[in-house]
Formats: structure tokens, C-alpha cells, sequence
């Protein structure tokens, strides 16, 4: 019963939902999911977490820094989240989506793969 609670609780948070639609797309270090959502990181932490502990998100480490991913491996949970992201219009997440974009964008330069300025803020990806 514990279970389903946390699952139904995850995604009842409107931040959790906006994570989701982001992870939609492939993995992100926390740094990139910061700037998307343009909050700060504990913030970010706190709600990875609770979708972590719902079995919704998987996490890698890699240096000290954390990349976070959908967890397609529970075909019960992963309907769930498709069934809530496909409700999710694409034009309420434009601005998250943006945001990300530009702060990839930052993060790389043609060629060398990462912006040296940006090397202690990020995971440099």
C-alpha cells in the first residue's frame, strides 16, 4: 500500500511533473534540472527525491555530480508516469523547456565540449 501512496503523492506536485516532462527527453545532471525549472538546488534535491523514492527516477553518479533518468524497468509505474506526462501540455512547460536549452547551450562550445568558465558549476557535460 506504502508503495502506490508514494507513486500517487510524486506525482501529485506540480515541480515533480515539470521534472518528469524533462526527464522525458533523456537524462540531466541536477545542475541542468536547476536551471530549467530556475530555482534553486536544494529545492530541485528534495523533489528528486521524493520521485527517487516513488521508483519514478533512476540516479548515476559521475564525479560529484548526480544525472537523473526516468526508471522504465516497472511496467505499473511507467504507465502511470506516461499516462500523467501525455496530459501535460507541451505549452506549460515552453518556458522550462527554453530555459534548458539555453543553459545547454552554455554549457558546450563548438568542438572542445564544455565551457571552461562554467567547469565548477556544472557537470561540465
Amino acid at each position: 500500500m506504502q508503495d502506490i501512496l508514494n507513486i500517487f503523492k510524486a506525482l501529485s506536485d506540480e515541480t515533480r511533473l515539470r521534472v518528469l516532462k524533462l526527464l522525458e527527453h533523456g537524462e540531466l545532471c541536477v545542475c541542468d534540472i536547476v536551471a530549467a525549472l530556475d530555482t534553486i538546488q536544494p529545492k530541485v534535491s528534495f523533489h528528486l527525491s521524493v520521485l527517487k523514492e516513488a521508483g519514478l527516477i533512476k540516479d548515476r553518479k559521475q564525479g560529484k555530480w548526480v544525472h537523473y533518468r526516468i526508471d522504465d524497468t516497472n511496467m505499473f509505474r511507467r504507465f502511470l508516469l506516461l499516462s500523467a506526462l501525455e496530459r501535460i501540455q507541451e505549452e506549460s512547460v515552453r518556458d522550462d523547456n527554453k530555459r534548458l536549452q539555453e543553459f545547454l547551450n552554455t554549457k558546450t562550445i563548438k568542438g572542445n565540449g564544455m565551457n571552461l568558465q562554467k567547469r565548477s558549476l556544472c557537470c561540465g557535460r
